[in-house]
């Protein structure tokens, strides 16, 4: 596996049409010109590459605080950890410190590798974040996004997560949402939100409502997500515990 900056028209134009194929659409997702705006202004669109086939991209660029947002990533399954690796490389490099990016809070996998595998913290919880979507993976669902915040200085071990305590909610399954012990808080997701929107639009719907209560509610109080576990409970912690 190797991972490089792309930097040329044939190459850009290629990530283009890689993340229009990973989120099944026949738009751009970033088109070719976004990704060369990108690399003009500092930032850059890294591919992973094993042999000839790209198998993975991400496409970053900096903020005016020196950190710096990741903008979209994908890969094929085992590369995503190498991918993000690199492009931090690349951002501690240049002298970034941190780095951020969104993601859907309702896919389970995405979060345990954001908040177990990488230990970014969530920190932000945005209803609606990009409007309507009209891809193949996020067509007919709002659009909710959490935001993660990944130190690029040390390490945080998450643990995996034990929900406990009281049940404060009940899930659109009929089992529980969402948990708390009056200092932490659980909150469980489906296994598999994707296929959930191929069964349901309207059970999708439902999870996408009632996980929302329970995070804007939460982070309205202080809260951030700092883990997930492997059957699905985010857990929530205050954030000054954070930085103890």
């Amino acid at each position: 596996m190797r991972f490089q900056v792309i930097g040329d028209v044939a190459g850009i134009a290629r990530v283009a049409r890689y993340y229009a194929e990973v989120w099944d659409t026949t738009e751009d997702v970033l088109s070719t010109e976004t990704l060369h705006c990108v690399r003009h202004a500092g930032g850059a669109t890294i591919g992973a590459f094993d042999g000839d086939e790209l198998v993975g991209a991400t496409t970053g660029l900096f903020c005016p605080d020196g950190s710096v947002y990741s903008m979209i990533a994908a890969a094929r399954p085992g590369t995503g950890h190498a991918l993000k690796l690199a492009q931090k490389d690349w951002a501690v490099e240049l002298g970034a410190r941190s780095m951020r990016w969104t993601y859907d809070p309702l896919v389970s996998r995405n979060a345990r590798f954001n908040l177990v595998k990488l230990g970014a913290v969530a920190i932000e919880y945005t209803v609606d974040f990009y409007g309507p979507m009209r891809d193949g993976v996020n067509d007919g669902d709002e659009s909710d996004r959490l935001t993660v915040r990944w130190d690029l200085t040390g390490s945080r071990e998450p643990h995996e997560p034990v929900p406990a305590g009281e049940v404060t909610k009940t899930a659109p399954d009929g089992e529980p949402l969402a948990r708390t012990d009056g200092e932490r808080i659980w909150c469980r997701v489906p296994r598999d939100v994707v296929q959930v929107r191929k069964e349901s639009r309207d059970l999708a719907r439902q999870w996408r409502e009632a996980v929302r209560g329970v995070f804007v509610d939460a982070f309205g109080q202080g809260y951030v997500a700092t883990s997930m576990s492997r059957d699905g409970w985010y857990e929530l912690v205050r954030h000054e515990e954070v930085s103890r």
